[in-house]
C-alpha cells in the first residue's frame, strides 16, 4: 500500500522514518502531476514545496501550531497531508475544494489567503494574540520570494523586528512568482543563494562541536565571531538581521534531512527568525522545471485554453499602437504573461515596466509617468487592483491624470474562487472623482476602446473578463458617455447590461418572451452613464439592469439614483452579483448556480413586468 494512502492527518507524517518521508515525497509528486493534469490548477509551485511541507508537518504539530501560506496556491501538499487527498480530484471544481487555504474548509487552514504578501502580517497578529492570551504554540508564515517584494511584507518585517514577537518566517525562495522575479529584492536574494552550502555546514559543525565535553560551548563562542566575519564575506548584506530578525540560511529546500534539522533548531528559538529555503519551482517534472511560468497554472483536461482572449488582445493592440505613439508605456505587477503584455515587453522593452508584486507602487509610478507627459497603461487583475484604492484616488484621480487602468479578470473568475472574484471594482471606482469607466462587450469593441483611449486625457478604467470571447454583430463608434443600442423596438421595457457575458445573457433572455418586445442596451459607459438616453426614457418604463459586479455602487444602483434625482417614474429590477461569491467551478457553472440563466431570469422578469 502506498504511504500516501496511509496519511489521514499530520500525526501520520510524524510517525515516518526519513526513508519513508523520501518515498512519500516521490508519491506526492506523482499524485500531483497525475491529478492536476486532469483537474487543472497550480502545478509548478506545489511541486516545489513537497519536501518543505513534509518537513514542516514532521517538526511541528498542527492544528495547535499554525501555518499561514502566503498567496496559498502552493498549499495542495498541505491539503493532501491534512486529510483532503481524495478531494484533490475536484480541486477548483464545482462541489470541490478550494485551490487556496480556506477557514471554512478545514481546521488546518487558519487564515484565508489568495493575495500576496499578507502572511507575515497575519502571522504577527496570531502571535500577538497568543502572547496576550498566555497560550503556547508556534506561528509559521511561509512566504515566497515573489511575495516578499510586496510592500506589505516589509511593513510587517519592520514591525516584527521592533516588537521581537516570537514567530517563524520560512522564505520559500524559488526565484519565481508567476512571471520571473525582478527588482532589487530578487537581486539581493540571488547573491545570498550561493551561500547555502555554508549555512548547512555551519549548522552541522555547530551540532558536532556542541557535543564535545568541556570545550564545546566556549569553542562555539569563539567560532561565532569567526562565523560572523565569514558570513559577511559570503553573504552580500544583512538585510533581514538589520530588520531585527534572526536570519538562518539559505538551505537546500529539497533535502528533507537539512529541512528537518534546521526547522527543529528554529522551532525552539525565543525570537523572530527567518529561515531561508531555496527550492526549485516545478521540481520533479522536467518540462515544469524548464518552463515554470508555463506550468504555474495548468488547464484541466477538458479545457485547452482560449487562444483569442482579452488579455492577448491587450498586448497585441497596445504594442501596435505603441509603434506609432512613442508616449505609450505599459506597467504590470508581476503579471506580464497573465495580462498579455509579454508581446509588448518583447517589442517595446524600454517602455515596459514590471514592478513585481507592488500594485500600489505601480499606480503611483504610473501617475508620475502621466504627469510627465507619457501615456501609461496599467494592466492588473481586478482582484489585485483593489490593493491600490488609495493610490488610484489620491495620486491619479484627484490630479485628473491620464492613466488608463486595464482591469483584467473583471466579474466572476470561476475556479480561483472567493479571493479572486472581480466583482467589486465598479463599486470602489465609481466613488472616484473624474474617472471614466468603460467595459467592452467583445474583442472588436475592446480594440475600439483602446484606440479611443489614446485621445482621452483623464483617468480611465477599461474592465474586461477572463472567460471566452463573445462576438456581436453590432459595433458602433465609441462616443464619450453614449451607450450602444443593440436592439430597438416600440416597447417600454429595457434590458441595460454591461459586459459581454451579461449582454449576451440579456439577449438570450429576451428571446424567450413571446408577448413582449424588449429593448437591449449595451451600457459600455458605466461612468458616466448615458444621461441623454436616461432623460429620454418615457415614464412608467420597466428597466432591468444586468452587471457582473455587486449591486452596491454598481451600474444598476447608479441608474436608479440618477432617475430618482430626475423625478422619473419607473420600475427597476437589478440583476447583479451577491456580495460574496464562494462557488468554485467554471464560470458557466457559477452563473448557473447563481441563477443567472435565460430560463430563470425570464421568469423573474416576467413576474416583474406583470
Amino acid at each position: 500500500m502506498p504511504i500516501i494512502d496511509k496519511i489521514k492527518d499530520p500525526n501520520d507524517v510524524r510517525l515516518l522514518s526519513l526513508p519513508q518521508l523520501r518515498q512519500l515525497s516521490e508519491e506526492i509528486r506523482k499524485y500531483l502531476i497525475e491529478t492536476i493534469s486532469i483537474t487543472g490548477g497550480h502545478l509548478a509551485s506545489n511541486l516545489g514545496v513537497v519536501e518543505l511541507t513534509l518537513a514542516l508537518y514532521y517538526v511541528f504539530e498542527p492544528p495547535k501550531d499554525k501555518f499561514i501560506w502566503d498567496v496559498g496556491h502552493q498549499a495542495y501538499v498541505h491539503k493532501i497531508l491534512t486529510g483532503r487527498k481524495e478531494q484533490l480530484n475536484l480541486i477548483r471544481s464545482l462541489g470541490g475544494i478550494s485551490g487556496f487555504p480556506s477557514i471554512e474548509e478545514s481546521k488546518y487552514d487558519v487564515f484565508n489567503t489568495g493575495h500576496a504578501s499578507t502572511s507575515i502580517s497575519a502571522g504577527l497578529g496570531l502571535a500577538r494574540a497568543r502572547d496576550l492570551k498566555n497560550e503556547d504554540y508556534k506561528i509559521i508564515s511561509i512566504i515566497g520570494d515573489g511575495a516578499l517584494t510586496g510592500g506589505m511584507a516589509f511593513e510587517a518585517l519592520n514591525d516584527l523586528g521592533v516588537s521581537k514577537t516570537k514567530m517563524i518566517i520560512v522564505l520559500n525562495d524559488n526565484n519565481m512568482s508567476i512571471s520571473p522575479n525582478i527588482g532589487g529584492i530578487n537581486n539581493y536574494l540571488s547573491k545570498i543563494r550561493v551561500s547555502k552550502k555554508y549555512a548547512a555546514l555551519k549548522f552541522k559543525t555547530q551540532k558536532i562541536i556542541n557535543q564535545l565535553p568541556i570545550i564545546g560551548k566556549p569553542l562555539i563562542d569563539v567560532l561565532e565571531k569567526v562565523r560572523n566575519n565569514l558570513k559577511f564575506a559570503l553573504v552580500s548584506g544583512k538585510m533581514f538581521e538589520q530588520f531585527g530578525l534572526k536570519y538562518i540560511g539559505p538551505i537546500d529546500g529539497h533535502s528533507l534531512e537539512d529541512l528537518i534539522d534546521f526547522l527543529s533548531h528554529v522551532k525552539n528559538l525565543d525570537e523572530p527568525v527567518l529561515l531561508h529555503v531555496v527550492t526549485q519551482k516545478g521540481k520533479g517534472l522536467p518540462c515544469a522545471e524548464k518552463n515554470p511560468t508555463e506550468y504555474h497554472g495548468v488547464n484541466s483536461a477538458n479545457n485547452n485554453g482560449n487562444g483569442h482572449s482579452f488579455s492577448k488582445t491587450l498586448g497585441q493592440t497596445l504594442s501596435l499602437l505603441a509603434d506609432e505613439n512613442q508616449s505609450i508605456v505599459a506597467i504590470t505587477a508581476a503579471m506580464a504573461d497573465g495580462t498579455g503584455l509579454e508581446v509588448f515587453k518583447d517589442k517595446h522593452n524600454d517602455r515596459f515596466f514590471d514592478v513585481a508584486i507592488c500594485e500600489s507602487h505601480a499606480v503611483t509610478m504610473a501617475a508620475g509617468l502621466a504627469i510627465s507627459g507619457l501615456k501609461p497603461y496599467v494592466a492588473i487583475y481586478s482582484t489585485f487592483l483593489q490593493r491600490s484604492f488609495d493610490q488610484i484616488l489620491h495620486d491619479v484621480c484627484l490630479m485628473k491624470l491620464p492613466v488608463t487602468f486595464c482591469i483584467d479578470r473583471a466579474g466572476v473568475v470561476g475556479a480561483d474562487g472567493v479571493t479572486h472574484q472581480g466583482i467589486y471594482d465598479l463599486s470602489y471606482l465609481s466613488l472616484m472623482p473624474d474617472i471614466t469607466i468603460i467595459s467592452p462587450k467583445d474583442i472588436q469593441e475592446f480594440k475600439m476602446m483602446l484606440k479611443w483611449s489614446l485621445d482621452y486625457n483623464k483617468p480611465l478604467a477599461i474592465r474586461y473578463p477572463k472567460d471566452s470571447v463573445l462576438e456581436f454583430d453590432v459595433h458602433t463608434p465609441i462616443e464619450y458617455g453614449k451607450w450602444e443600442i443593440i436592439n430597438s423596438c416600440q416597447s417600454n421595457i429595457y434590458i441595460i447590461a454591461t459586459g459581454g457575458r451579461m449582454l449576451k445573457l440579456g439577449i438570450e433572455t429576451s428571446k424567450i418572451f413571446k408577448n413582449h418586445k424588449i429593448n437591449i442596451i449595451n451600457a459600455r459607459f458605466i461612468k458616466p452613464l448615458d444621461y441623454v438616453f436616461l432623460d429620454n426614457l418615457a415614464d412608467n418604463s420597466y428597466i432591468i439592469t444586468m452587471e457582473d459586479n455587486v449591486l452596491h455602487g454598481g451600474l444598476g444602483m447608479s441608474i436608479a439614483n440618477y432617475l430618482l434625482k430626475r423625478n422619473k417614474k419607473f420600475k427597476i429590477k437589478h440583476i447583479a452579483m451577491p456580495e460574496k461569491v464562494t462557488i468554485i467551478g467554471e464560470i458557466e457553472e457559477v452563473f448557473k448556480k447563481l441563477g443567472l440563466t435565460p430560463q430563470k431570469l425570464s421568469k423573474e422578469i416576467s413576474d416583474f413586468i406583470q
